[in-house]
């Protein structure tokens, strides 16, 4: 499993300042750029979309923070749909901290090497709903089914 004792703390730290010296009015923390928020909400769409906080959602955050500082974001998107996909062949779908972990040991063998998707763009777009250019660089033609 993950370890994410010390990222808990760090995070409880982090998250009682940004409590303090967010911008009430916006509802922003300061230290985060628009780029970065939409980023994490990418994430966010991803892990709700297939329900991969599972019931572990409580320890599930907390560890999907520490990546989400420990690793460029789109490269976590990949990861995580790449791990989705792995994932379709076993039923019941892994989820939770299990599916994290699967997560992190891919974005740590892409540390080690490089990075081999078998997602193409459209794939992307198809499983996320989202844009791939921020994850495969240059704007694509994706066609539209109807």
């Amino acid at each position: 499993m993950l370890n994410c004792s010390k990222f808990e703390k760090a995070q409880q730290s982090i998250d009682a300042l940004i409590v303090e010296i967010s911008t009430p009015h916006l509802g922003l923390k300061p230290f985060m750029s628009i780029r970065e928020q939409i980023d994490r909400q990418r994430v966010k769409h991803i892990v709700s979309s297939y329900q991969l906080a599972g019931q572990d959602e409580v320890q599930f955050v907390p560890c999907l923070d520490a990546l989400l500082h420990s690793y460029p974001l789109p490269l976590i998107e990949l990861a995580l749909v790449e791990t989705l996909v792995d994932g379709w062949a076993a039923v019941p779908l892994v989820r939770g901290l299990a599916f994290l972990k699967q997560v992190h040991d891919k974005l740590k063998g892409w540390d080690a090497g490089s990075i081999a998707s078998t997602i193409t763009p459209a794939q992307f777009q198809q499983i996320t709903g989202l844009d791939p250019s921020p994850i495969f660089g240059a704007p694509t033609a994706i066609a539209r089914s109807s």
